[in-house]
């Protein structure tokens, strides 16, 4: 799938940096990408991006210093100046893509406010979908981050074709802070939107028996609304030391526990380890936490060395998870790499019910009213008739 990604604010800038950095290393290339701030200091610590994809906007406002927490003014800033990050879009080459995908925090100031508008202006233009990564702030970062995020989220999921969600409050280990982590839970995301993106890719490794294309990735995301991805990854088996050890009875038999335990998955056991890996995926722990079983639509990935992969055990993967979701729509396949390890992604989509979101929602409901309350409490102190404005 070749995607072409725009990182919006400080986040969604390095997320994308990082994207670019896997695609340079990766055996064909599917990704470009830009980035866009209103912070002249964060478009500069990035590595990866070229300097001609770099864009500052608001100049004229905020003087390349950013907007703060002000999503309203990040929103404001990207409608004015809305045609200088299409042209630049439009330079970097639209012609071969299958997909736009936003990257942004949503607690924030510039991506929070300026993703929902570039969403709505690339549908417009574009015939491709418009997919965001949209980035919800962990509870301890702030009850105006959450404000924010609520406040785009809402904006974002009628805008953009399907919002995947990544939570920070579930990936930040516990005592660790969030500012702590970022890197971490960046590379989190890049792991998992890296394998699937990827997805229909021929490479060295040949093409998979069951080939997982964009438009299988685009039917499944087509019902809007927000969705979640599972992940887990497994250690290919040794072929030769199961030769070694059935050749040579005890002679092996001193090697370490590890090793000695390898075997080779064949028939029945492959399959079992590919259902296996799809249920880690999928019962684990989600960038979104939710209930999985309100999800309309699935997607199942197997990635992983081609002598690893097993079409009855896709199929029977597929089975399992459609037997656990609402809808009836499951899709999957695999896509052979030369990794040493095995990878399912599990994309739940279109998600009925996520506490998450509702929470957040609810915090940013009682902030909203904290901040009336506030207004009226501070224009009761200066309300007297009897005093006179200096100007009206």
């Amino acid at each position: 799938m070749r995607v072409f990604f725009i990182g919006f604010g400080q986040a969604g800038g390095k997320i994308v940096d990082m994207f670019i950095e896997q695609d340079k290393k990766a055996p064909t290339r599917s990704f470009r990408g830009i980035a866009v701030n209103t912070a002249r200091t964060d478009l500069m610590g990035l590595d990866n991006i070229e300097l001609k994809d770099r864009i500052l906007i608001g100049q004229t406002v905020v003087k390349g210093h950013g907007v703060g927490t002000d999503n309203v003014t990040g929103a404001k800033i990207t409608a004015d100046e809305i045609d200088s990050i299409i042209n630049t879009i439009d330079n970097r080459g639209t012609h071969d893509i299958d997909a736009f995908v936003i990257c942004a925090g949503l607690g924030g100031g510039t991506g929070s406010g300026g993703t929902p508008v570039l969403a709505r202006h690339l549908k417009r233009i574009y015939r491709e979908p418009v997919y965001a990564v949209g980035i919800l702030p962990a509870p301890e970062e702030g009850r105006l981050y959450s404000y924010n995020a609520a406040r785009s989220l809402s904006t974002l999921v009628n805008e953009a074709d399907n919002t995947f969600i990544f939570d920070n409050s579930a990936w930040k280990n516990e005592g660790e802070s969030v500012r702590g982590a970022y890197q971490r839970l960046n590379d989190e995301i890049v792991r998992r939107f890296g394998v699937l993106f990827r997805a229909g890719e021929v490479s060295k490794s040949g093409v998979g028996e069951m080939v997982v294309d964009s438009s299988e990735i685009i039917n499944t995301l087509r019902g809007g609304g927000v969705s979640s991805i599972g992940y887990a990854i497994s250690e290919t088996v040794s072929k030769s030391t199961k030769q070694k050890q059935g050749l040579t009875g005890g002679l092996f038999r001193g090697l370490k526990k590890r090793e000695a335990s390898e075997e080779v998955l064949t028939g029945e056991d492959k399959s079992a380890k590919i259902i296996g890996l799809v249920r880690r995926a999928m019962l684990g722990r989600l960038t979104m936490p939710c209930d999985y079983t309100t999800a309309e639509r699935a997607l199942v990935l197997i990635a992983g060395p081609s002598g690893e992969m097993d079409r009855k055990g896709v199929e029977k993967s597929k089975s399992w998870v459609e037997e656990n979701i609402a809808g009836v729509e499951v899709r999957g396949g695999d896509y052979p790499t030369e990794s040493s390890k095995v990878a399912a992604v599990v994309v739940l989509a279109t998600i009925g019910d996520a506490p998450r979101i509702r929470e957040l929602m609810e915090i940013a409901k009682e902030t909203k009213e904290d901040v009336v309350k506030s207004k009226e409490r501070r224009s009761s102190m200066f309300d007297g008739d009897e005093i006179d404005p200096l100007f009206e």
